[in-house]
């Protein structure tokens, strides 16, 4: 298939060679006249230019970024005008698409029990897990993160060479502090999690525990997606030399996760502001009489409003 391009270069030799008239050649090569006199509009002021610079620019510093983020990113920082199919095209003339890997296919299975359930509001889950890594000569890195479900802001990424249940605790105690004590704090079955001296402060605290499934990480997806997203974006990338360069990059890459990188599953917000939308908006959480269960199936809005 021949594009207009093309075909208008075609018409034009035809034309300029004394073969046939324009209408005639248009009429061969099914083009429109106007289509065949149509000139590719240049970019005096250099504003595509520009933007490609830009684009690479965003692309080299955050390559795990793909074109709907940076589009993002771009609009925020003053290009209005830019929309995210631009953005796409130039960046695969640029050579800069983020390799799409594909999903290893994985037996399924019929399920028998119900799917966890997603939060509601701001404050609803927390969910909390280990990431491990190493320092380059070989010393033991183990982190802790908590992230909430809703705004999928994280809370802390808390860096030790080893954390136990007491750790946890403490951890909990001074984001509940600072945040308030979440309804439910989703983990999975790790001896720190199902320690009887955490068990005991959450039940003090006023705080429900969902522990997933023994061998189902998938049902703690949120805090799984974070930590391919931390080793991606920041663990792989960088040469830890000893625990206090390690929490140094922790801290700056949760600043950046919550205050600067767009996330595809809130609206590409960022978790700040989403934390802040909801805050806007009034109370995070519903009177009682609204409130679910996190077993009960969503209640339809028709039921809400009848």
């Amino acid at each position: 298939m021949v594009s207009p391009s093309g075909k208008r270069r075609a018409v034009k030799q035809v034309v300029e060679e004394g073969l046939c008239s324009e209408r005639r050649a248009c009429r061969y090569m099914r083009l429109w006249r106007s289509s065949g006199r149509y000139e590719v509009k240049r970019d005096p002021g250099g504003w595509k230019d520009q933007l490609m610079k830009e684009i690479a620019r965003l692309s080299h510093k955050h390559p795990c970024l793909g074109y709907k983020k940076i589009a993002r990113v771009l609009r925020e920082t003053g290009w209005h005008k830019v929309g995210r199919k631009l953005v796409q095209r130039l960046r695969r003339e640029m050579g800069l698409r983020v390799k799409r890997w594909e999903p290893r296919r994985r037996r399924q299975g019929e399920s028998t029990g119900k799917h966890p359930t997603r939060a509601l509001y701001l404050g609803h889950v927390w969910t909390v897990d280990f990431i491990a890594d190493r320092t380059d000569n070989g010393g033991r890195l183990r982190m802790l993160s908590v992230l909430d479900e809703w705004s999928r802001e994280l809370l802390e990424l808390e860096v030790e060479r080893s954390l136990k249940a007491q750790d946890v605790k403490s951890v909990l105690s001074r984001l509940v502090e600072e945040y308030g004590a979440p309804e439910h704090l989703r983990s999975d079955n790790g001896s720190e999690f199902i320690s009887k001296v955490l068990q005991e402060w959450l039940a003090e605290q006023g705080i429900k525990t969902l522990y997933i499934d023994p061998g189902s990480p998938w049902q703690n997806g949120h805090v799984e997606s974070f930590h391919g997203s931390l080793r991606a974006e920041c663990l792989n990338r960088e040469l830890i030399l000893s625990v206090t360069e390690a929490r140094v990059l922790s801290a700056d890459y949760r600043r950046h996760y919550n205050q600067e990188r767009p996330h595809g599953g809130i609206g590409y917000l960022t978790p700040a502001a989403m934390r802040a939308a909801s805050q806007a908006l009034g109370s995070s959480r519903p009177t009682g009489s609204l409130r679910q269960r996190l077993d009960s199936p969503p209640v339809p809005m028709l039921a809400l409003t009848s």
